[in-house]
């Protein structure tokens, strides 16, 4: 391998950065260093190419041809090192993705699955808002959503998820089999004071069902969906759920539908701007809810 005669980068570097500026003070500055040092990295590289590369005038340095010549050829290779440089190093581009959704969603349905989106797009950092209001979609609140509604949301797109059907659940140990038991047993309510329209309640069912003595007033309420479910499984009563939600607890057993009537509430859909359909990011947050096992209108594992 030849060797190369190349004299010292920093006097290579002080002589760019002098011609560029066509001042040693300016160079200075840029290099950190002083002009008397500028000066002397020039002199040293003068004197070992034995060529002048400056005309000096006061207050002034102007290129010689030879000057010039090696000017134009350390530009073009201290970019092509800058950008190389720039490329090897630059930390990869990472971008956040902020969900919202209900809290029942987030924990019972998205978190257990929050592997597959790492692994499969390991740039984006996933923010999850869980609330039972609708925030805007403006990419600072939020970016894409899980709601529930009937589809018709102005200037987003909207793609149903899963269906929403309310039915009556309790414990197994309850020991509960007749609708004209329940009355004997508290009622588990839930109620968000944030959502724009409340999940089926006990007030809505007793209209269809008509149960004598029923007070639909009673029991235990919770404002987060999730701690009704527990009070279920707990045997603290009985909660109208979203059979959706509870799907683990019933095929386990834990949980029970005693009787009905059961009834459809707003399915889920998962909603994004239309301006925003082809955003890469958005995209990777789709095709991940959609492969989360239970979407697409079906819960089965």
């Amino acid at each position: 391998m030849n060797h190369r005669r190349l004299p010292s980068l920093s006097s290579l570097r002080a002589f760019e950065a002098a011609a560029r500026h066509e001042s040693a003070k300016q160079a200075a500055q840029e290099l950190s260093v002083t002009a008397t040092a500028i000066s002397h990295q020039v002199r040293g590289l003068e004197e070992a190419l034995g060529v002048s590369l400056f005309l000096r005038k006061p207050r002034q340095l102007k290129l010689t041809p030879q000057g010039r010549e090696l000017q134009q050829v350390l530009e073009a290779a201290f970019d092509s090192i800058s950008s190389v440089v720039e490329r090897l190093s630059a930390a990869p581009v990472r971008q956040t993705i902020t969900l919202s959704t209900t809290p029942a969603v987030a924990v019972r349905w998205l978190l257990p699955w929050v592997c597959l989106l790492r692994d499969s797009h390991p740039d984006i950092d996933l923010r999850i808002h869980a609330s039972h209001e609708p925030v805007p979609l403006d990419g600072v609140t939020a970016d894409i959503a899980i709601r529930y509604g009937d589809g018709r949301w102005p200037g987003l797109v909207a793609e149903k998820l899963f269906d929403n059907t309310f039915i009556p659940t309790c414990s197994p140990r309850l020991g509960l089999h007749e609708v004209t038991q329940l009355p004997l047993h508290p009622l588990i309510h839930f109620s968000s004071q944030g959502a724009i329209s409340s999940p089926l309640d006990w007030a809505t069912w007793q209209k269809e069902a008509k149960v004598p003595r029923l007070d639909v007033n009673a029991g235990l309420v919770f404002s987060d969906e999730t701690h009704a479910i527990s009070a279920a499984v707990g045997e603290q009563g009985v909660a109208l759920m979203s059979r959706q939600l509870i799907q683990d607890e019933l095929e386990e057993g834990r949980l029970v539908q005693p009787f009905g009537p059961e009834f459809e509430g707003k399915p889920f859909f998962l909603v994004y701007p239309e301006s925003r359909r082809h955003d890469p990011a958005i995209q990777a947050i789709r095709d991940w809810v959609l492969a989360v096992p239970g979407g697409l209108c079906t819960l089965t594992r």
